[in-house]
């Protein structure tokens, strides 16, 4: 099967880095719910949720954004507001997505914001799980790895989002 290039690039990235990882491929999901119940041995809230968001103050102060949580909590609008010093925060659309990931779905984006040169900010609550696992680039293709490790190498901005 032919994935989205985003996966090859995270996995030699893993790799590159020795870092430990499995690798899981599976039907289209669109949910972290979905996700959850196709990836063995790991919980809803062990899912990295990667959600661009777009956040502004006007049409001249705006960005997108990567929020990184955990799947079985939402982020809180105004916590995320207050973070980002923005007025306005919505979910980018999906045209935007495919324009700010080259091309990767909602339901597929991974939680590497720096593939795509956008801040990440992930909630601390993903951190109390060992292992996390998220959808890699692409809606089929699913990636594990130490939560630990994710932390030192994506080196996200850490704050309470939800």
């Amino acid at each position: 099967m032919d994935y989205h290039p985003v996966v090859n690039k995270i996995k030699d990235l893993l790799t590159k880095n020795n870092f430990w990882f499995e690798t899981f491929e599976h039907e289209p999901v669109k949910t972290s719910e979905e996700a959850s119940k196709i990836r063995p041995g790991y919980s809803l809230k062990q899912g990295a949720k990667a959600m661009i968001i777009r956040a502004k103050n006007n049409e001249t102060d705006k960005k997108f954004v990567m929020l990184v949580l955990p799947g079985d909590l939402r982020f809180d609008n105004d916590k995320v507001k207050k973070v980002l010093q923005k007025k306005d925060v919505r979910f980018a659309t999906p045209d935007e997505i495919g324009e700010v990931t080259g091309g990767v779905q909602i339901g597929g984006v991974p939680p590497f914001g720096d593939l795509f040169n956008i801040e990440v900010i992930a909630d601390p609550k993903i951190f109390e799980n060992e292992k996390i696992v998220f959808n890699a680039g692409d809606r089929c293709y699913s990636i594990a790895m130490k939560s630990e490790d994710y932390k030192k190498f994506i080196n996200p901005k850490i704050e309470n989002i939800t």
